[in-house]
């Protein structure tokens, strides 16, 4: 038989559709042809594959082959298909059987001595394959992480000869189990007890960890803003199992794929202030996750925000309501998810002095606004909490005395309980609640009702922040142990509107 048929897999976003090698040997001039939308790196794997054959006393057929990668209208890219295209080339000239094929699915990229070598991706080929019942074959790197789904049958190889002797029924494969990545001790090197004073910042802080709320703190240089996000992963609720792997499947299309010792852990990506809107967003021929989905269930950090160009910022307004981003070009359409939690930092001024007790600002009243313009009023609508983080004064700073402040591990354990208190309500975070969920889980009585209509009306609140007030206003209970709603916890998150309360620019 002349023509041999393997199954792999291609990569479309976080998607894997199915990609069918058909191998034809006919006569002529030998040759061989890839068709099917290959990219360069398919092309030059009959290169690779011709190497490999013959480097492992293999025959390879001196006809006309061509391979045809289906569907045609698929883009295909990348090394991933040189395990099927050699397999297929093998069997369509008689040197491997036929009769098995069908029962996997093959992926690797071959070197020129047979090899496989790892390739990204892995999670979502995986997912997919495990709906189709067929077994996957591919490199010894990548088997770790195909493990983690559950109930499908992982075959690593380290080389090609491995593979054809399982074929061949001479020496099988050994199936590889789920591998239970340790998940490191979250203790990190950095404690909220070493930020001193600041008590408003780290409460803001405190409820942004346990209920996932965007949070943007003001404040001149050198307050501690920037120490107060680096410390947010220590105080961060653990990830479930789904949220670990839908991570990990984002990281695992990614330029530097999974990383097993990041399991379970949520990411925290802080991009330059001279980022462009494609490195937030994602893009390319070939659409790849930008910061925002590489920031799925974890955080995204923005130091300096209004010195970001407001057009990359503005990239920002959609993902933060959808939790999803789409990517589209002439010839597909990439859909990534990118439900993360904004944390941002920002100086009062261009100076940094604005209010300074010291009256060090010297910006005008047209510099300031210019400033603050760079955030769009729709923007600032969608971060939960403004809060203000004032200069400490030097006889504090220099105060040894002074009673040391709450521990992150301390934190972190009030965190964890409001956390478990949000997932056995609604399973999810505050800040995920729908309006009808608003409804049923933030009652609020006449006098509330007032109070916050009182606020509404003075500070010129949209329908938006008005749910996003309720949101912490729940977080706020649920840190309290609170099953109902005081008058005190919606206080308390009407007073994190500060960019509503009071403008900013002005003088």
């Amino acid at each position: 038989m002349d023509v041999a048929i393997v199954h792999s897999r291609a990569l479309t976003g976080i998607n894997a559709p199915q990609v069918i090698v058909e191998v034809h040997l006919s006569r002529g001039l030998p040759s061989l042809s890839i068709v099917g939308l290959p990219e360069t790196a398919v092309k030059e794997s009959k290169d690779r594959v011709r190497s490999a054959i013959l480097n492992n006393h293999f025959e390879f057929p001196l006809s006309r082959i061509i391979i045809n990668l289906a569907p045609a209208d698929l883009p295909k890219e990348g090394g991933r298909f040189d395990l099927a295209i050699a397999i297929g080339i093998l069997a369509a000239s008689g040197q491997l059987p036929h009769a098995e094929l069908g029962e996997y699915e093959f992926v690797g990229e071959l070197a020129l001595t047979g090899e496989l070598r790892p390739v990204r991706g892995i999670l979502p080929i995986a997912s997919a394959i495990n709906t189709s019942n067929r077994k996957l074959i591919l490199p010894q790197s990548n088997a770790a992480e195909a493990t983690l789904i559950n109930e499908l049958t992982v075959l690593p190889a380290q080389h090609l000869m491995d593979v054809c002797a399982h074929l061949n029924n001479s020496e099988s494969l050994s199936p590889c189990n789920r591998q239970d990545f340790p998940v490191r001790d979250s203790k990190h090197k950095l404690d909220l007890n070493d930020i001193k004073a600041q008590h408003l910042a780290k409460r803001a802080l405190e409820l942004a960890a346990a209920g996932s709320h965007n949070l943007l703190m003001i404040g001149p240089p050198g307050t501690g803003k920037t120490m107060l996000a680096e410390r947010l992963p220590g105080i961060l609720p653990p990830m479930t199992d789904a949220q670990a792997l839908e991570t990990a499947t984002v990281a695992s299309i990614s330029k530097h794929g999974f990383v097993a010792e990041s399991w379970k852990h949520r990411p925290i990506r802080s991009p330059h202030h001279t980022a462009s809107a494609v490195a937030l967003v994602g893009g390319g021929s070939q659409p790849r996750p930008g910061e925002i989905s590489l920031a799925h269930n974890g955080v995204l950090f923005l130091d300096e925000l209004p010195e970001y160009d407001r057009k990359v910022l503005e990239v920002l307004r959609e993902p933060l309501e959808s939790g999803r981003i789409s990517i589209s070009r002439a010839a597909n359409q990439s859909e990534f998810p990118a439900d993360f939690q904004l944390i941002a930092a920002m100086n009062p001024c261009p100076c940094g002095y604005l209010g300074d007790i010291n009256g060090r600002c010297h910006c005008s009243c047209e510099l300031i606004r210019r400033y603050c313009a760079k955030i769009s009023g729709p923007l600032l609508d969608r971060i939960d909490m403004h809060v203000e983080v004032p200069n400490i004064s030097r006889e504090l700073l220099r105060n040894n005395n002074v009673a040391k402040a709450e521990s992150s591990q301390t934190v972190r354990a009030r965190v964890h309980r409001a956390y478990q208190r949000q997932l056995k309500r609604a399973n999810k975070f505050n800040s995920k609640l729908s309006g009808k969920e608003l409804e049923q889980f933030c009652k609020l009585d006449s006098n509330q009702i007032d109070l916050l209509e009182r606020a509404i009306d003075r500070l010129g609140l949209s329908a938006r922040a008005m749910h996003r007030i309720l949101r912490v206003t729940r977080t706020i209970a649920d840190l309290a142990n609170n099953d109902s709603i005081e008058t005190e916890h919606l206080a308390e998150a009407i007073t994190y509107r500060r960019l509503d309360r009071t403008e900013t620019m002005q003088c």
